[in-house]
């Protein structure tokens, strides 16, 4: 799994109607895009290092056509 900075992070839950958590990654740690990504999350401004398992995914953010 690879992010980049404004890329979302969005943890599904194992849960049947479980809750969502959403959030956007403000640094990544290696210059190839790979974990663990420092993540600001939607619902509480929090940030936390986050190490992606298999309930996580990343959306990428829209960038300008170069």
């Amino acid at each position: 799994m690879r992010a980049s900075v404004g890329d979302e992070v969005v943890v599904e839950s194992g849960h049947v109607a479980g809750a969502v958590r959403r959030g956007t990654v403000v640094e990544v740690h290696h210059p190839d895009g790979t974990p663990p990504f420092l993540v600001e999350w939607a619902e509480s401004g929090e940030r936390t290092l986050v190490f992606p398992g298999p309930d996580t995914r990343i959306v990428p953010a829209e960038r300008p056509a170069p």
